[in-house]
């Protein structure tokens, strides 16, 4: 089954997918702090504004004494979900404003944009799709797909580090991975990982 990007987040553990057909030349970078969706080098050059994008973003949350939390996305959205959170929003208020600020894709798809805001003890999850826009706090491993299963519903991730939650996203089942990455917040922090498929 094609999904196409998909995340999954939970209190303390996320992780994104890169699925593509259209755009199988990419990779996830480190960059600055955050986690970046890039072309390869021998990727065909495009002009296309939704190949490349920070995937995930660790931020310091203003309204709780600076406790550091993580963004999750499949665009340029995840920068002022980021943002948002970094002023002082509550979790819920950054996701709805910066995904309905920005919408859906306008693509051949109207791609569904989607996002999570995950903290030690908290996970919220978020889609803008052509009908709705959905955000809501979770307290499971949550998913949510740009096709198919673009409305959050339970996953079962047997990772408990953000290693293993990008190696176990980059290996399921669903078609055309491309890259994935994996988050893990506790009270030291914000901890990465990017899996290749190297």
């Amino acid at each position: 089954m094609y999904v196409g990007r998909f995340l999954v987040a939970a209190p303390g553990l996320a992780a994104y997918r890169v699925s593509s057909r259209s755009f199988p030349n990419r990779k996830v970078i480190e960059r600055d702090g955050s986690l970046t969706v890039v072309p390869t080098g021998d990727a065909e050059p495009t002009d296309n504004p939704y190949v490349s994008y920070n995937c995930v973003r660790g931020v310091a949350r203003a309204d709780e004494g600076d406790e550091q939390v993580a963004v999750i996305g499949n665009g340029s959205h995840v920068d002022p979900v980021a943002e948002k959170v970094g002023m002082g929003y509550p979790a819920r208020d950054a996701l709805a404003s910066a995904l309905l600020a920005l919408d859906y894709e306008k693509d051949d798809y109207d791609t569904p944009r989607i996002a999570a805001v995950v903290a030690a003890d908290t996970a919220f999850i978020g889609t803008v799709r052509k009908d709705a826009l959905v955000v809501r706090e979770v307290d499971e491993p949550t998913l949510v797909a740009t096709y198919g299963k673009d409305d959050p519903e339970p996953f079962a991730l047997e990772a408990g580090t953000a290693d293993t939650a990008a190696r176990e996203l980059y290996d399921h089942a669903f078609e055309h991975a491309i890259s994935a990455a994996g988050v893990a917040v506790d009270g030291g922090g914000v901890e990465t990982a990017i899996h290749n498929g190297e």
